[in-house]
């Protein structure tokens, strides 16, 4: 017989609901709509520049709500359209994009560092080999899923 982790799976979903929560959260003190902090983050992790394929693949919203906040960071002259490659683009930092994201995914960037920065380097590869194995596992199930 399974075990029943009910109790562990309504702890696991209220830890990721308040993680996304805080996040939010982290945006709007910010003063920025999550959805163009998440493209902001995204941008900084790759340095100045993205693909736009991997902003749409790693931001966990819709393609209409990316595009919806690429065409507002566009406006107020944040970001901009650069084609890569046949249809392909890549969103690029303007100066003043690049101050922006400074102020606000940076500070995020910074603070999970703080965090991992304050755990030993054993529980940081103990918790990233956990989520990794755990999103892997999820995957793979959802290709028997009808």
């Amino acid at each position: 017989m399974t075990k029943d982790f009910s109790k562990e799976l309504r702890r696991f979903n209220y830890l990721l609901s308040e993680t996304d929560a805080a996040y939010h959260e982290a945006s709007a003190r910010l003063g920025l709509p999550h959805s163009s902090m998440i493209i902001l983050y995204t941008i900084c992790d790759s340095g100045d520049s993205c693909p736009l394929r991997d902003i749409c693949r790693s931001a966990g919203i819709s393609k209409q709500t990316v595009n919806s906040a690429l065409r507002r960071l566009e406006a107020t002259g944040v970001i901009y359209l650069e084609n890569a490659d046949g249809k392909n683009k890549t969103v690029c930092l303007t100066a003043e994009g690049r101050k922006l994201a400074e102020r606000t995914a940076g500070k995020i960037m910074e603070m999970e560092n703080d965090i991992f920065a304050s755990w030993a380097e054993e529980e940081v590869k103990q918790y990233l080999a956990l989520t990794e194995r755990y999103l892997q596992d999820f995957r793979k199930r959802l290709q028997h899923l009808k």
